[in-house]
């Protein structure tokens, strides 16, 4: 294959499996799980407790604790990984080391994080109840190196697994630059921003500011020129039959969506 043919095959090995991590983060854990914006039938929530991990690297029940623990104490110093406390760089370890307390704490039925996600009916995966948590990165490793070896260059395989595994980014993204620079549609108590660059990135992850007025909202965008790609997926799996979205009634006048903010 020519270094052109690489290229583009590794640009678009990178988009798919990107997508893949993208679609089981926003719409499944975040949307779906963690703020009941959408229902997932029972066969997509049985999918999801069993292959999250393995696909994302990432245990969904840890994940939603630790995120309705970010809508409880956004900003403060309670806050798993806010760039206030942390500093924009420093969010990437901290949201690292919070989401390990928080799995040690739900493995070990710590009653005080238990109890924020009681309505999740799956245990922590076996694997990280086993200790085995670094096979699905092993896993994606040794894709890689098929890739790379089936299509002569290591760009391939390098384009698969940073896919697939991006989340770490994506969450620093969204924690830190979302928290810090941006725009504000709602005067809420924290410093969640409207981040247009990241919304892009993230699949409508960016607009911080609107997700932490109306939580419960599938959609995250507000404005007429926000989009949220995040909310194409969750329409995309809807037309599948594999979820439904949350009907919201709009009040009069365009204003947000008739409903309460929250605790998480």
């Amino acid at each position: 294959m020519s270094l052109n043919q690489i290229i583009f095959l590794s640009v678009s090995i990178f988009i798919a499996a990107y997508l893949i991590n993208v679609f089981y983060i926003t719409v499944l854990y975040h949307r779906g799980l963690t703020h009941n914006a959408l229902t997932l039938s029972r066969s997509l929530k049985k999918w999801t407790a069993a292959t999250g991990i393995w696909v994302t690297g990432i245990d969904p029940k840890a994940w939603s604790c630790m995120h309705r623990m970010h809508h409880m104490y956004s900003d403060t110093e309670n806050d798993p990984h806010s760039p206030m406390q942390l500093g924009v760089l420093g969010v990437a370890h901290g949201q690292l080391k919070s989401y390990e307390k928080v799995l040690v704490r739900l493995i070990k039925k710590d009653p005080e994080v238990c109890r924020l996600v009681g309505d999740i009916d799956f245990e922590v995966n076996i694997l990280n109840r086993k200790k085995l948590w670094a096979l699905p990165y092993l896993l994606h490793i040794l894709i890689a190196v098929v890739l790379s070896m089936s299509f002569g260059h290591v760009m391939v395989g390098a384009a698969y697994y940073f896919g697939i595994m991006s989340h770490p980014v994506q969450g620093w993204m969204v924690n830190s630059l979302a928290h810090k620079f941006g725009y504000r549609n709602f005067e809420i108590s924290d410093h969640s921003r409207n981040n247009a660059l990241v919304a892009l990135l993230v699949f409508g992850e960016g607009y911080q500011n609107n997700h932490h007025a109306y939580p419960q909202r599938a959609r995250f965008s507000h404005r007429p020129f926000e989009f949220d790609l995040g909310y194409v997926l969750c329409v995309i799996g809807s037309w599948m039959g594999l979820l439904k979205i949350k009907k919201q009634k709009n009040l009069p006048g365009g204003a947000p969506e008739a409903l309460t903010p929250f605790a998480y």
